[in-house]
């Protein structure tokens, strides 16, 4: 059961906690004060001996994704460790499910996140997870701030 991380928010502002074992524990806010319909899952609640977590997402956008940039900032223990952008969307053969999803649709989609093959020392991090539908950053479709408190070190 620690294994699975879930978590549904309709309200703005509201914190979730994601889960707890031996290693981690994972929280998270939306950066913004804007309602999402949103579900997010992730196995295992573990950072020890996994080179894979397994995701899956739920979400209706609040415009149409035509474009899509991620952004990443990551702190560790309050300091700067990771700042990283992605383009995922740019309209013209897009690889990823999420392009192309229309304001209101339901967006399911399944994937792994294979960072959890670093081995990440002991103590608290912060990443922050953006979304814009432009390539200013201006236009943010998403924010969520992750919480994650590594308790034992990984070597």
């Amino acid at each position: 059961m620690f294994g699975l991380l879930f978590f549904i928010l309709f309200a703005p502002g509201a914190g979730e906690f994601l889960c707890t074992s031996s290693d981690l524990e994972m929280s998270y806010t939306f950066c913004d004060s804007t309602a999402h319909a949103f579900m997010f899952n992730l196995t295992p609640c573990s950072i020890m001996n996994r080179p894979v977590w397994k995701a899956a997402l739920t979400w209706i956008p609040r415009s149409d994704i035509h474009f899509l940039k991620i952004v990443f900032h990551v702190w560790y223990d309050d300091s700067k460790a990771l700042h990283w952008k992605e383009l995922l969307c740019s309209g013209a053969d897009d690889e990823y499910s999420v392009c192309g999803t229309l304001k209101g649709e339901t967006l399911v989609a399944a994937f792994d996140i294979k960072g959890s093959r670093i081995n990440f020392p002991k103590g608290n991090y912060r990443v922050i997870v953006q979304g814009f539908s432009d390539d200013s950053e201006n236009n943010m479709l998403m924010c969520l701030n992750f919480t994650m408190i590594v308790k034992q070190d990984a070597f």
